[in-house]
């Protein structure tokens, strides 16, 4: 038998997972919000917490979007109805965005990456979605030598005010 899980492990709002390599990973030029259509079990799985979007990117069918390789852990409490861990989610956006969309993603090199899912203020299901090109490594280099160059910055000026 599963084991019971207190109401008070739930997330009612706020982040449930980010996607920390998509800024490293790729130049993200525009950010989109998005509802997902999502299963009763796949909802309070999320609620667990019990999602990895580190894989996931988006994809274009049938003039839909779809958020492909979005990982979220059966529910242990499931009962006779379940969940494909890895299936394609719809996502639920305007039309207008989903034809810019398509539109930059037809052009080459152009990716729709997930950078966080989250529960807004009504207490919904979000993904922010990133459209972006993938970086080369030298721009990651870059982007790591300024990173470090900040951190740097900001220690000197704190010994500098004691």
């Amino acid at each position: 038998m599963a084991k019971k899980v207190k109401s008070s492990f739930f997330i009612t709002s706020g982040q449930v997972a980010q996607n920390r390599r998509a800024h490293f990973d790729y130049e993200i030029s525009e950010k989109f919000i998005a509802g997902i259509e999502l299963k009763g079990t796949e909802v309070k799985s999320l609620r667990l917490g019990h999602c990895n979007i580190n894989d996931a990117y988006g994809i274009e069918k049938d003039g839909e979007i779809f958020i492909s390789n979005m990982s979220i852990s059966e529910y242990a409490n499931k009962g006779y109805e379940s969940h494909a861990e890895r299936r394609e989610r719809r996502l639920l956006l305007k039309a207008k965005e989903i034809k810019q969309i398509i539109g930059e993603l037809s052009k080459k090199g152009s990716t729709l990456v997930a950078t966080r899912v989250f529960f807004n203020d009504r207490g919904l299901a979000k993904i922010e979605l990133g459209l972006g090109k993938g970086k080369k490594m030298y721009d990651k280099r870059e982007t790591q030598k300024e990173r470090d160059w900040t951190r740097e910055k900001q220690r000197i000026m704190i010994n500098a005010n004691r």
